[in-house]
């Protein structure tokens, strides 16, 4: 990654340039002022509260894949963390939510550790609009270059390195390939920290190809980013046991899509449709102007659930408002996709604005979706990655219905699982329905990938591959797909 961090530890959290302004690349202060800047002493303190032997004992418990080595710097950011910032840690178990079922999904799918999804608290604080003075940006912290080496546009308009889902499978690549390179875990992430090239020259100087044989002839900050890495893993099983427990924990917004071709400004389409801009911008991180510029072809939008009624009603004035012409351009209109208990659906085709899907659909579809609870017994050789994709759920649901801290399960024990089922025009819709069964489908547009879709439509990679009978990763443009 070779980034020059902020703080000698690394921590970046809060430093950075966050939000949108009226110019087009305008960027204000963090508001987060209570972290700052900190140089800290990494020797064990005389007085340490917490046991050495029981911070040992339960790293040997947590490590999986990647080792979590018990060493005196990490043990004195376990207390950092512990003493000076709990609130970091509180706030980290308040947005995890909001991307670790991305992350778990993403992670799953290129076969990577599980526990790499804490990377992103000590490279980002989970922020998606983050951006350091060294000019890496988003939640995987990519700098310029290497955001674009891997896909990730960036101009006046959109900087796809705020986008959680392409970030999220940008760097599960560059890990991947720095894992390949090194053949290491502890050595992949000091590459991501300070690049492939000095954890090389490191090697070259100290003899050495395990990090803590290069340990000291690494930059002061990349020495201290695998230890906080472990601290960090240990604090979000464990902080309980030290007293930091979240307040208010943050869920994903349950949000609907339109996709945009042509001039659009979006705070007049925000206040038009009663939008506050920050759930707009919370929702389209990747966003970095107040406008879309004529150019503009198919671009995917998010906008809150609770608000898509009215902007459906008025979409009309909304649009000739938002738009230097509405001759110009058009947009399509696609439903809210979220995995919602009782929620309804309301697609309408009127004029030039259609479903984003079946163009041959009737003109208006109502579907109902319920939940309804089903258990499911382990076998043998079953894990919960396995068990979440043949139900089409998150693994990260999985766990949180049924209380379960790690991945590991015993054979006998019964999950509870939460499925949906479907109605349509009052009556439940399955395979024996008699009758024309009304199918969702999803037209692939230019820089659709299956985890884009599965994550807009909030369903599995691998139930989106099944249904459709997919062999491979790869969809075409306008391939028709069926969603369920």
């Amino acid at each position: 990654m070779e980034l020059k961090r902020i703080v000698s530890m690394g921590i970046m959290v809060g430093l950075c340039w966050l939000g949108i302004s009226e110019s087009t690349r305008a960027q204000e202060v963090a508001k987060d002022t209570n972290v700052v800047e900190e140089q800290i002493q990494v020797e064990i303190m005389a007085d340490s509260t917490v046991p050495e032997a029981l911070v040992r004992e339960r790293l040997a418990k947590l490590e999986n894949v990647i080792p979590l080595r018990y060493h005196k710097v990490t043990h004195q950011f376990v207390e950092y963390f512990i003493y000076r910032k709990p609130s970091f840690v509180k706030r980290m178990l308040e947005q995890m939510h909001l991307y670790f079922p991305l992350y778990e999904q993403m992670l799953e799918k290129y076969e990577m550790p599980r526990e790499l999804k804490f990377l992103s608290l000590i490279e980002s604080g989970l922020n998606p609009r983050i951006i350091s003075y060294a000019g890496a940006g988003g939640l995987w912290q990519f700098m310029p270059a290497t955001g674009r080496e891997y896909g990730m546009k960036q101009d006046d308009y959109i900087d796809e390195r705020f986008d959680p889902a392409k970030s999220t499978e940008a760097a599960c690549k560059y890990l991947k390939r720095l894992h390949r390179a090194f053949g290491d875990w502890e050595m992949a992430l000091a590459a991501y920290n300070v690049g492939p090239g000095n954890v090389k020259r490191a090697m070259r100087r100290s003899g050495s190809s395990t990090f803590w044989g290069i340990y000291n002839f690494l930059p002061k900050q990349t020495r201290h980013y695998v230890p906080q890495f472990v601290a960090m893993t240990y604090l979000m099983h464990y902080h309980a046991d030290h007293g930091i427990f979240p307040e208010t924990p943050d869920y994903p917004m349950l949000f609907d899509t339109i996709q945009v071709s042509g001039y659009f400004n979006l705070h007049t389409f925000a206040k038009l449709s009663n939008i506050s801009l920050d759930e707009f911008y919370k929702l389209n991180p990747q966003v970095i102007n107040t406008e879309l510029p004529a150019t503009t072809k198919e671009y995917m939008l998010k906008v809150p659930s609770h608000n898509f009624d009215f902007f459906r009603e008025n979409r009309v004035a909304i649009w000739d408002s938002a738009t230097k012409s509405p001759f110009q351009s058009h947009m399509l209109l696609a439903g809210n996709e979220s995995d919602v208990s009782d929620s309804v659906l309301a697609i309408k085709k009127v004029g030039g604005l259609v479903a984003a899907g079946d163009e041959n659909e009737d003109p208006e579809t109502i579907i109902t979706r319920q939940t309804r609870k089903v258990y499911h017994t382990v076998r043998r050789g079953e894990t919960l990655g396995k068990i979440a994709s043949r139900y089409g759920v998150d693994t990260y649901d999985l766990k949180r219905w049924n209380h379960l801290r790690g991945n590991n399960i015993v054979r006998g024990k019964r999950l509870v699982l939460y499925k949906e089922t479907t109605k349509h025009a009052g009556g439940q819709v399955t395979a024996s329905s008699k009758g024309k069964i009304k199918m969702r489908y999803h037209r692939v547009q230019p820089g659709d990938t299956l985890s884009t879709i599965a994550e807009r439509y909030g369903i599995n990679v691998s139930r989106l591959k099944k249904i459709n009978r997919l062999k491979g990763n790869t969809v075409r443009k306008g391939q028709k797909l069926i969603i369920g």
